[in-house]
């Protein structure tokens, strides 16, 4: 838990250019405070301590405005700047080096089961008021724009802006237009579409079979 807490805090000092020493941002950052206060609810959690836990987290929400389910895994070296109103989920993954500003949530849309909060690689941006919604993959060192709606698995090193969010920019660059039709591909669509072919091919079975029948 110290060892974490010490790279939370060197975090804290490399990310924000306001950061005067790391005793300052120990007691003064409430991102720093809100993932100690994680960590042992995390610890409960794991031991299933879990009403006592969630209990641990609210207190947390209640001093920091930040509310981390307890079951979420975030590793050491996460940086969350200001705070306020940052939400994640229990499914939730956070990977070291990462930055979350003020309003961001990692959370769900509410129609999945079980992974139903992102994963989010090394050295991403979640930039303030973005929502990332969903049990998919944020790419290492990709950002995401203030206050983007993000419903789908970002490549790495790309940036997201918009409702919903598209990417603009992969390693600095305009994406390609291969990357642009796979951004422009419609799940519910494809679907739509593989279900019709099924039922095309049933109903040439059936026509076959009372063929068949008929010819008896």
């Amino acid at each position: 838990m110290f060892k974490r807490l010490r790279a939370d805090i060197r975090a804290a000092k490399k990310y924000d250019p306001a950061a005067r020493s790391k005793f300052e941002i120990w007691l003064t950052y409430s991102g720093v405070h809100a993932l100690s206060w994680h960590r042992f609810a995390y610890f409960l959690h794991k031991i299933h301590l879990r009403l006592l836990a969630r209990m641990v987290s609210q207190m947390c929400k209640f001093f920091t405005g930040i509310e981390i389910h307890p079951a979420a895994k975030i590793a050491g070296g996460v940086f969350i700047d200001h705070g306020a109103g940052v939400v994640i989920g229990e499914t939730a993954e956070i990977e070291e080096d990462v930055v979350i500003y003020q309003g961001a949530t990692l959370g769900g849309t509410g129609k999945e089961k079980g992974k139903r909060h992102p994963t989010i690689k090394r050295g991403a941006v979640i930039s303030a008021g973005a929502k990332v919604l969903g049990g998919f993959t944020v790419g290492e060192y990709a950002k995401i724009g203030a206050g983007a709606v993000v419903l789908k698995e970002v490549p790495p090193y790309a940036t997201v802006v918009g409702v919903p969010g598209m990417v603009v920019r992969i390693n600095g660059e305009k994406p390609t237009e291969n990357d642009l039709q796979q951004e422009k591909r419609d799940p519910i669509i494809e679907e739509i579409c593989r279900l019709r072919e099924k039922v095309f091919t049933l109903e040439e079975k059936l026509n076959e079979i009372e063929n068949k029948t008929e010819g008896q």
